[in-house]
Protein backbone atom coordinates (compact mmCIF):
# COMPACT_ATOMS: atom_id res chain seq x y z
CA UNK A 1 0.00 0.00 0.00
CA UNK A 2 1.27 3.65 -0.96
CA UNK A 3 2.14 5.86 1.70
CA UNK A 4 -0.61 7.96 0.41
CA UNK A 5 -2.92 5.36 0.33
CA UNK A 6 -2.26 4.64 4.14
CA UNK A 7 -2.73 8.17 5.17
CA UNK A 8 -5.92 8.70 3.60
CA UNK A 9 -6.99 4.67 5.50
CA UNK A 10 -5.74 6.03 8.84
CA UNK A 11 -7.50 9.37 8.48
CA UNK A 12 -10.96 7.27 7.28
CA UNK A 13 -10.45 5.28 10.53
CA UNK A 14 -9.62 8.51 12.71
CA UNK A 15 -12.19 10.20 11.29
CA UNK A 16 -14.77 7.19 11.80
CA UNK A 17 -13.43 6.66 15.79
CA UNK A 18 -14.11 10.70 16.57
CA UNK A 19 -17.70 10.57 14.71
CA UNK A 20 -18.60 7.08 16.78
CA UNK A 21 -17.37 9.05 20.12
CA UNK A 22 -19.30 11.76 19.67
CA UNK A 23 -22.13 9.19 20.15
CA UNK A 24 -24.69 11.66 17.81
CA UNK A 25 -26.46 8.70 16.19
CA UNK A 26 -25.83 6.47 13.15
CA UNK A 27 -22.71 7.06 11.55
CA UNK A 28 -23.20 6.69 7.69
CA UNK A 29 -20.57 6.35 5.29
CA UNK A 30 -21.34 10.34 4.08
CA UNK A 31 -20.38 11.57 7.32
CA UNK A 32 -16.96 9.89 7.26
CA UNK A 33 -15.91 10.43 4.30
CA UNK A 34 -17.21 14.70 4.91
CA UNK A 35 -15.16 14.07 7.98
CA UNK A 36 -12.15 12.20 6.39
CA UNK A 37 -12.34 15.51 3.79
CA UNK A 38 -12.57 12.86 0.86
CA UNK A 39 -15.56 11.84 -1.69
CA UNK A 40 -17.92 8.85 -1.17
CA UNK A 41 -16.47 7.18 -3.54
CA UNK A 42 -12.59 7.52 -2.89
CA UNK A 43 -14.34 6.33 0.96
CA UNK A 44 -15.61 3.16 -0.55
CA UNK A 45 -11.92 2.37 -2.40
CA UNK A 46 -10.55 1.52 0.90
CA UNK A 47 -13.59 -0.32 2.20
CA UNK A 48 -16.46 -1.31 0.23
CA UNK A 49 -18.90 -1.65 3.21
CA UNK A 50 -19.98 -0.04 6.12
CA UNK A 51 -19.89 -3.10 8.16
CA UNK A 52 -15.55 -3.46 6.92
CA UNK A 53 -15.11 -0.41 8.30
CA UNK A 54 -16.70 -0.35 11.75
CA UNK A 55 -14.37 -3.57 12.41
CA UNK A 56 -11.79 -1.93 10.94
CA UNK A 57 -12.25 1.04 13.33
CA UNK A 58 -12.47 -1.34 16.14
CA UNK A 59 -8.92 -3.15 15.17
CA UNK A 60 -7.60 0.10 14.48
CA UNK A 61 -8.03 1.27 18.73
CA UNK A 62 -6.63 -2.02 19.34
CA UNK A 63 -3.20 -0.90 17.13
CA UNK A 64 -3.51 2.25 18.65
CA UNK A 65 -3.74 1.54 22.11
CA UNK A 66 -1.62 -1.47 21.57
CA UNK A 67 -3.52 -4.02 22.82
CA UNK A 68 -0.29 -7.05 21.95
CA UNK A 69 1.12 -5.42 24.52
CA UNK A 70 -1.82 -5.10 27.37
CA UNK A 71 -2.57 -9.28 26.75
CA UNK A 72 1.33 -9.76 26.93
CA UNK A 73 1.19 -10.34 31.02
CA UNK A 74 -2.04 -12.76 30.78
CA UNK A 75 -0.85 -14.68 27.81
CA UNK A 76 2.81 -15.75 29.78
CA UNK A 77 0.91 -16.05 32.99
CA UNK A 78 2.30 -18.99 35.06
CA UNK A 79 -0.49 -20.21 36.28
CA UNK A 80 -4.34 -19.79 35.53
CA UNK A 81 -5.05 -18.33 38.55
CA UNK A 82 -2.48 -15.30 37.42
CA UNK A 83 -3.68 -15.46 33.97
CA UNK A 84 -6.92 -14.95 35.18
CA UNK A 85 -5.99 -11.94 37.26
CA UNK A 86 -4.15 -10.71 34.27
CA UNK A 87 -7.13 -11.05 32.19
CA UNK A 88 -9.08 -8.81 34.01
CA UNK A 89 -7.11 -6.43 34.08
CA UNK A 90 -5.97 -6.16 30.51
CA UNK A 91 -9.87 -5.58 29.52
CA UNK A 92 -10.66 -4.27 32.69
CA UNK A 93 -8.04 -1.06 31.68
CA UNK A 94 -8.71 -1.24 28.36
CA UNK A 95 -12.22 -0.25 28.56
CA UNK A 96 -12.06 3.25 29.05
CA UNK A 97 -10.20 3.39 25.93
CA UNK A 98 -12.75 2.04 24.07
CA UNK A 99 -15.74 2.87 25.62
CA UNK A 100 -16.97 5.99 23.52
CA UNK A 101 -16.85 3.55 20.16
CA UNK A 102 -18.37 0.59 22.08
CA UNK A 103 -21.28 2.60 23.37
CA UNK A 104 -21.92 3.66 19.69
CA UNK A 105 -21.59 0.25 18.86
CA UNK A 106 -23.88 -0.94 21.41
CA UNK A 107 -26.68 2.03 21.02
CA UNK A 108 -27.15 1.30 17.03
CA UNK A 109 -26.60 -2.37 17.07
CA UNK A 110 -30.35 -3.40 17.50
CA UNK A 111 -31.16 -1.41 14.54
CA UNK A 112 -28.01 -1.49 12.34
CA UNK A 113 -26.58 -4.94 11.36
CA UNK A 114 -22.98 -3.60 10.18
CA UNK A 115 -22.45 -1.84 13.55
CA UNK A 116 -23.98 -5.16 15.13
CA UNK A 117 -21.51 -7.28 13.07
CA UNK A 118 -18.52 -5.21 14.64
CA UNK A 119 -19.70 -5.25 18.21
CA UNK A 120 -20.21 -8.88 18.06
CA UNK A 121 -16.59 -9.52 16.23
CA UNK A 122 -15.33 -7.42 19.25
CA UNK A 123 -17.26 -9.19 21.58
CA UNK A 124 -16.04 -12.50 20.30
CA UNK A 125 -12.80 -11.45 20.55
CA UNK A 126 -13.05 -10.80 24.77
CA UNK A 127 -14.97 -13.88 24.93
CA UNK A 128 -12.10 -16.08 23.94
CA UNK A 129 -9.68 -13.76 25.80
CA UNK A 130 -12.01 -15.42 28.77
CA UNK A 131 -12.08 -18.99 27.46
CA UNK A 132 -8.34 -18.80 27.72
CA UNK A 133 -8.44 -17.54 31.16
CA UNK A 134 -10.75 -20.88 31.67
CA UNK A 135 -8.80 -22.97 30.19
CA UNK A 136 -5.50 -22.52 32.15
CA UNK A 137 -7.42 -22.39 35.19
CA UNK A 138 -8.69 -25.86 33.97
CA UNK A 139 -5.36 -27.56 32.80
CA UNK A 140 -4.12 -26.49 36.46
CA UNK A 141 -6.91 -28.48 37.75
CA UNK A 142 -8.49 -24.78 39.86
CA UNK A 143 -11.68 -24.35 37.91
CA UNK A 144 -14.55 -24.77 40.37
CA UNK A 145 -16.24 -28.07 40.78
CA UNK A 146 -19.74 -28.32 39.43
CA UNK A 147 -18.98 -25.35 36.48
CA UNK A 148 -18.28 -26.09 33.17
CA UNK A 149 -15.77 -24.55 31.01
CA UNK A 150 -18.55 -22.61 29.06
CA UNK A 151 -20.38 -21.72 31.80
CA UNK A 152 -17.35 -20.75 33.55
CA UNK A 153 -16.50 -18.71 30.23
CA UNK A 154 -19.90 -17.32 30.10
CA UNK A 155 -19.87 -16.05 33.47
CA UNK A 156 -16.23 -14.24 32.78
CA UNK A 157 -17.81 -12.82 29.39
CA UNK A 158 -20.56 -10.90 31.34
CA UNK A 159 -18.39 -10.14 34.63
CA UNK A 160 -16.82 -8.40 31.96
CA UNK A 161 -19.20 -6.79 30.07
CA UNK A 162 -18.37 -3.15 29.18
CA UNK A 163 -22.59 -3.09 30.41
CA UNK A 164 -21.20 -3.96 34.17
CA UNK A 165 -18.13 -1.20 33.18
CA UNK A 166 -20.39 1.23 32.93
CA UNK A 167 -22.76 0.89 35.87
CA UNK A 168 -20.11 0.45 38.67
CA UNK A 169 -17.73 3.06 37.13
CA UNK A 170 -20.08 5.67 35.55
CA UNK A 171 -23.70 5.12 37.95
CA UNK A 172 -21.89 3.33 41.14
CA UNK A 173 -18.89 6.06 40.73
CA UNK A 174 -16.49 3.54 41.79
CA UNK A 175 -12.46 4.02 40.87
CA UNK A 176 -11.08 2.16 38.16
CA UNK A 177 -8.72 0.35 40.62
CA UNK A 178 -11.67 -0.17 42.71
CA UNK A 179 -13.57 -1.58 40.18
CA UNK A 180 -10.34 -3.66 38.74
CA UNK A 181 -9.97 -5.23 42.56
CA UNK A 182 -13.23 -6.15 42.69
CA UNK A 183 -13.65 -7.80 39.56
CA UNK A 184 -10.90 -9.71 40.08
CA UNK A 185 -12.04 -11.62 43.66
CA UNK A 186 -15.14 -11.77 42.45
CA UNK A 187 -14.10 -13.73 39.37
CA UNK A 188 -11.32 -16.04 40.99
CA UNK A 189 -14.02 -16.54 44.25
CA UNK A 190 -16.68 -17.57 41.20
CA UNK A 191 -14.50 -19.67 39.25
CA UNK A 192 -11.72 -20.86 41.36
CA UNK A 193 -12.16 -23.77 43.50
CA UNK A 194 -10.95 -25.12 47.04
Amino acid sequence: MSRKNESTRNRILKSAWTLLEKGEGPVRMSDIAKAAKISRQALYLHFPNRADLLIAVTRHLDEVHDVEARLAESRMAPSGVKRLQAWIAAWGDYIPQIHGVARALMAMRDHDAEARAAWEGRMAAMREGCAAAVAALEADGDLREGLSPVEATDLLWSLLSVRVWEQLRLDCGWPQERYIAVTQETARRALVGG
